[in-house]
């Protein structure tokens, strides 16, 4: 993804820019912002080439604010394959962060006309945590704009844990102002907008589990099938942790009634590169019982502590005496985002977020 921002994009940017402004330095700039830019990662080159905006554009943000908003039409009149959007646009979006904090109504139409080309979710949470009220107020009226990117940037903009964004801490200690906006778009006619309203109830329920839960519960009522999406969504990170409410939430057994047949390893001994294979049997002993069948992998960590890690496997309905039976089996192939150990491991059978069986296997190198 950081070659997205490119000595090439660096290029096609300083041209818009001189387009919309003819004392734009554009050679300067385009030297200033490539040096260096090859070394850096994403995020690192979004502030590098933010620091050369700094020094190109004019100082009085409300003359930049001007040239910024005039460049979707000039990008509109371009050929497709020329017009800028996605990461290429990223810098200029943030760049209002940094160069227009102290004018938060100016910046926001800023934000409004560059967000279609590439969410100003980022740039937005300055002004959420410098200016709450007046920020409130604007994600309010975005909330109800007929641009599906403004609706979402409503939501997407004020997430507590938003991923690569800078944390609202007071959003986390106290997720209510959120409130309004995600109550307004829950029923958005947009996938878009209803992911992000989603989202966002998710990173909320890592904090407030049981403000999550109890909002969901009040929009169960005569939920629409998209809604009801939108609530399965918002809750997954509770159904992973095997939250009791979140099961009942979503019409699942709250106490399932079932008998282990069989749990088998196949192979009790694993070679890191390999894969362990296990099956298993359950048997309902009730009728009428909707279960959420999962696995969790009790890793051996590099201190000798073990921490598990849920894997989703099958949602099924059975009734009395009907028996789901599975064969499964789990890599450990190196990957970049987890280091293996050798050791004593195990594998454990979630149903409906409760354990139900566990096996011990060993991890060799």
């Amino acid at each position: 993804m950081k070659n997205s921002l490119s000595t090439a994009v660096v290029q096609a940017m300083a041209d818009s820019l001189l387009a919309v402004y003819p004392d734009f330095k554009r050679e300067h700039f385009v030297a200033l912002a490539s040096d260096g830019l090859a070394s850096l990662e994403l995020k690192q080159r979004v502030q590098h080439i933010i620091n050369a905006l700094v020094q190109h554009l004019p100082q009085d943000f409300a003359h930049s604010a001007k040239l910024l908003t005039a460049l979707p039409d000039y990008w509109d009149a371009l050929p497709e394959a020329e017009r800028m959007s996605g990461f290429a646009v990223w810098p200029l979006i943030d760049y209002v962060a940094v160069a227009g904090l102290e004018q938060p109504q100016l910046a926001y139409t800023v934000l409004a006309a560059l967000t279609p080309r590439f969410s100003a979710e980022f740039a937005i949470r300055p002004f959420i945590e410098r200016y709450p009220e007046q920020s409130w107020r604007q994600l309010l009226v975005w909330s109800q704009a007929e641009d599906e990117h403004l609706r979402r940037l409503a939501s997407e903009g004020c997430r507590p844990r938003l991923p690569w964004g800078k944390q609202l801490k007071d959003l986390i200690a106290d997720p209510s102002p959120i409130l309004p906006i995600v109550d307004a778009l829950k029923d958005d006619a947009s996938l878009y907008v209803r992911r992000s309203v989603a989202n966002n109830l998710n990173d909320i329920s890592k904090d407030h589990p049981e403000w999550v839960l109890d909002l969901c519960q009040s929009w169960l009522a005569n939920a629409s099938k998209p809604r009801q999406w939108l609530i399965k969504h918002a809750t997954r990170s509770l159904i992973k942790q095997g939250h009791p409410r979140s099961f009942t939430l979503l019409g699942y057994t709250a106490k399932p009634a079932l008998v282990v047949e069989e749990f088998a390893l196949l192979n009790q001994q694993v070679k890191q590169g390999q894969a362990l294979t296990f099956g298993f049997a359950l048997r309902a002993t009730q009728p009428q019982q909707n279960w959420v069948v999962d696995y969790a992998v009790h890793f051996m960590k590099a201190n000798g502590q073990k921490a598990a890690k849920v894997f989703k496997l099958k949602n099924i309905a059975l009734t009395k005496d009907e028996c789901f039976a599975m064969e499964k089996s789990h890599s450990f192939k190196p990957i970049s985002t987890r280091n293996y150990y050798a050791g004593e491991h195990s594998v454990a059978l979630h149903v409906n977020g409760q354990e139900v069986a566990r096996r011990t296997f060993y991890l060799e190198d």
